[in-house]
């Protein structure tokens, strides 16, 4: 069953962020786990975690003023309601976590006596080394991951489900055809 697609431009954020976020959050969670000396070694992963970050909450934005000014294709009403309301509620956390994420990340940033470099340029540093307002940031920052990997899960089981089980052609709607290339 033909479903109405997804623009080009859509298509592109989605999967450019989405490659981006999940690279991101696998970076993020082994990063931490490297030991703090010798230093140097692990504030070199964070900058880098850093950048990426700032680039992808440069590409979110971008992809939210695309989503205002264009509306998504509608779900078919061949699935059920609660599918479609699951769908909707899944696609808004996803958007929040897209907003949180990055947020929480160069807010607790911006809370240390350490200035935030951006592939190796030193940004203006606006916050103070206030160790309580990190810590809380950096506990939104992990908690909103932990979220995001759940909604993420569940975005690709039903995007799965749709495609091989379902085949109602809406997992296809934000895939790639010969049009788009």
């Amino acid at each position: 069953m033909a479903q109405e697609a997804y623009t080009r431009t859509a298509k592109v954020l989605h999967w450019l962020i989405g490659i981006g976020v999940i690279a991101q959050i696998t970076l993020g969670l082994w990063m931490i786990t490297i030991p703090k000396s010798p230093p140097g070694v692990r504030a070199e992963w964070f900058n880098l975690h850093k950048s990426i970050g700032l680039t992808l909450a440069a590409l979110i934005l971008v992809r939210l003023l695309w989503r205002l000014a264009h509306r998504a294709p509608a779900l078919p009403l061949s699935m059920a309601k609660w599918e479609r309301i699951a769908a909707k509620a899944n696609h808004v956390l996803l958007y929040v976590c897209m907003v949180v994420m990055p947020v929480s990340g160069y807010l607790g940033s911006s809370f240390t006596k350490y200035p935030i470099i951006y592939f190796g340029m030193k940004l203006p540093h606006w916050g103070w080394d206030a160790p309580l307002l990190k810590e809380i940031c950096s506990q939104v920052h992990f908690t909103t991951v932990v979220i995001f990997i759940t909604l993420i899960a569940i975005h690709i089981a039903a995007a799965v489900k749709h495609w091989l089980v379902d085949r109602d052609g809406v997992a296809q709607r934000m895939w790639f055809q010969r049009s788009d290339v």
